[in-house]
């Protein structure tokens, strides 16, 4: 199976499927997919994203975002839902470069747990709920995309080790990332060293956080997001397979 499918325009697509639950189960392939910006399709990459025979997309980022650098194209069968799970807005390219990234990095993500957990309990339902393929996304498919397939991968099961494993494999887009940054903001200085890395100690920071929290991050699902066990059942009925 195919991890990375080729596009030419998007740097951090890939296929959530192959992770291992505890059960034995594998998370289905060509059903899940995470992402950078979707609007950036187009061309010969808008045919190879229709092949793909995606039926909803989550688009994770502020509306300011989707007003600023647009949204997926418009497609027939495609739904497109706007969660936007981040309430603290912060410019990660003026990070202060003396700050520890990883942990300043595994704190936003703390503060996206706290306040997003309307929008996130809604990509959970949506993630159990959809019909055919599913990809969400955000601006780089890192952060805000990052946590989400963190806990997704985590209601199914999916131990921190392949989590992480997930989360890293964001350190591959990184040099075409800071490009795009640079391509945007023609002028501006890249303050942070860091920008676009994803190493996996930021998300273990994170899940750390949570667990010592409430337990586990099925412990969060519950306390913070009112995610029952139905809901967990139904996103590993739909997810994973034998």
């Amino acid at each position: 199976m195919i991890r990375h499918p080729e596009f030419a325009r998007l740097h951090n697509f890939r296929d959530l499927g192959g992770w291992r639950a505890a059960d034995g189960r594998t998370v289905r392939w060509r059903l899940l997919y995470r992402s950078d910006s979707l609007a950036r399709l187009a061309g010969d990459d808008l045919d190879r994203f229709r092949a793909l025979g995606v039926r909803t997309v989550i688009d994770l980022r502020y509306p300011s975002e989707i007003a600023a650098r647009g949204r997926v194209p418009e497609l027939d069968g495609l739904t497109w839902l706007n969660l936007s799970v981040e309430h603290r807005p912060y410019d990660q390219a003026e990070i202060d470069p003396a700050v520890d990234p990883w942990r300043y990095l595994a704190d936003r993500y703390a503060e996206v747990a706290a306040d997003g957990t309307a929008e996130l309990r809604q990509a959970l339902e949506t993630i159990a709920t959809a019909e055919g393929p599913l990809v969400f996304h955000c601006a780089s498919g890192k952060d805000r995309t990052g946590l989400l397939a963190a806990l997704v991968l985590a209601l199914l099961d999916v131990d921190e080790r392949q989590i992480a494993e997930d989360f890293a494999l964001t350190e591959l887009a990184t040099t075409a990332l800071v490009a795009t940054w640079r391509a945007q903001h023609p002028g501006r200085t890249l303050r942070w060293p860091a920008y676009g890395r994803a190493p996996a100690r930021v998300i273990e920071l994170f899940l750390a956080d949570l667990t010592a929290a409430h337990g586990s991050v099925r412990g969060y699902a519950r306390d913070a997001l009112g995610v029952d066990d139905a809901l967990v059942t139904a996103l590993r009925e739909r997810l994973l397979e034998r």
